[in-house]
């Protein structure tokens, strides 16, 4: 009677989430990549479902860990309980876990990123279907020969998406993906919010307009103190002088 073998077990893969190697050009890039990452998470933090991260290891292939990616920005959309549990479990991006690719990219130019970015990392966005895919170029052209553009995937191919430019070198276009326009403004990304009619704020913006505000308010209180106390005092002396007004010196009683 032969004996039954047992059953066979998959072997436990490894994704790292690190290769254990500097950022690339990470002094030129560190300080960018921060700004860009935190003002479209500091946006859309309030988003139920929404997820902002970058510099993080995408794997698109289940069992080949060969088959990955590291974006410098991304944004998911409408993202399950479970995605999130992989997300901060596994402090990378397992696309067969969180059942999709993110829906936005951006990649930060830099010295030795320019043609993994410009041909590379945009094969693969595009075959994993990234809806919008965007390059940001500080330097304004130096690495990807233009300032911004962005892209977005259209029957499995990137179709640019239409580029404005005004007189004072500006240039900029409309995110369908975050309903956002994005621009380059003298070497600085920025946000526009079209619904609230404003620029987004990074969190270190932010910080420090709340705390201009909450200077204000306190001048404006001290300002509001002094003036009570002005109007106080000048209640006081006129009550002192109350009986000298009505009885002057001199006048009989």
């Amino acid at each position: 009677m032969l004996a039954h073998s047992a059953p066979k077990t998959k072997p436990t893969i490894y994704y790292p989430y690190t290769d254990h190697q500097p950022i690339p050009d990470g002094t030129y890039q560190s300080p960018i990549y921060r700004k860009v990452v935190t003002t479209l998470e500091n946006h859309f933090r309030k988003t139920p479902g929404a997820r902002v991260n970058g510099n993080v290891f995408l794997y698109y292939e289940e069992g080949n860990p060969r088959r990955t990616v590291a974006p410098d920005c991304y944004v998911a959309f409408d993202l399950t309980h479970e995605a999130f549990q992989s997300l901060r479990w596994h402090n990378t991006y397992l696309i067969w876990e969180v059942g999709k690719p993110p829906e936005f990219v951006l990649e930060i130019g830099s010295p030795s990123t320019k043609r993994t970015d410009l041909v590379v990392k945009r094969d693969v966005y595009a075959s994993i279907g990234v809806s919008e895919y965007w390059r940001y170029d500080q330097s304004g052209g130096s690495f990807y020969g233009e300032p911004l553009v962005g892209e977005r995937l259209i029957d499995g191919e990137y179709q640019r998406l239409p580029m404005s430019e005004d007189a004072n070198g500006r240039v900029w276009a409309y995110s369908p993906t975050l309903n956002l326009l994005l621009y380059w403004d003298d070497g600085e990304l920025r946000y526009w919010d079209p619904v609230a009619k404003e620029r987004l704020l990074s969190h270190a913006e932010e910080h420090a307009a709340r705390l201009a505000a909450e200077e204000r308010a306190a001048e404006h209180r001290a300002e509001r103190l002094d003036a009570e106390r002005r109007i106080q005092a000048a209640k006081t002396r006129l009550a002192e002088l109350q009986p000298q007004i009505r009885h002057p010196r001199g006048t009989a009683r």
